[in-house]
């Protein structure tokens, strides 16, 4: 984990990149940089980020998403969304659309009191201009909540 653990996103990703495969934190990479800078630019405060791996258990990652309570969960990869998938699965199956139940990319879904929303492959995108200014339009989903919430 990385980030602050009271933060109302939380960012969940499943594919190691380079930074993480050279042991730096999580997030720490050029992927982490711009998911951070796309956050502020959003609205949202620089610490109101958390981070979580895709290597838990379904079992582990739904514990820890029900300690750190984020009003925003958003799946960096599709390893972190089959994660999501798998933890979640009573819920999603309870959803009307398929294209929410099967969460694609893109698509924000109300789910166990979050907003959740799979970026589907923001690390790969950052090497396309074009596929830069698709992960933008999918971030620009999830302003940050107003108060109350």
């Amino acid at each position: 984990m990385s980030g602050n653990a009271f933060a109302s996103v939380l960012l969940v990703k499943g594919e190691p990149g380079p930074a993480e495969l050279a042991g730096e934190p999580l997030l720490s990479g050029p992927d982490g940089k711009a998911l951070r800078a796309a956050l502020l630019k959003l609205g949202y405060a620089p610490e109101d980020w958390a981070a979580v791996d895709g290597y838990a258990s379904p079992r582990l990652f739904r514990q820890a998403v029900a300690v750190l309570d984020p009003s925003t969960l958003v799946a960096c990869d599709e390893k972190a969304a089959s994660l999501v998938r798998e933890a979640f699965a009573d819920e999603l199956c309870e959803l009307t659309s398929l294209d929410d139940a099967m969460l694609v990319p893109g698509r924000v879904v109300r789910l166990a009191g979050m907003r959740v929303l799979n970026l589907g492959g923001f690390e790969a995108a950052l090497s396309s201009n074009a596929q830069k200014q698709v992960m933008w339009a999918r971030l620009k989903l999830i302003p940050p909540l107003g108060e109350p919430y």
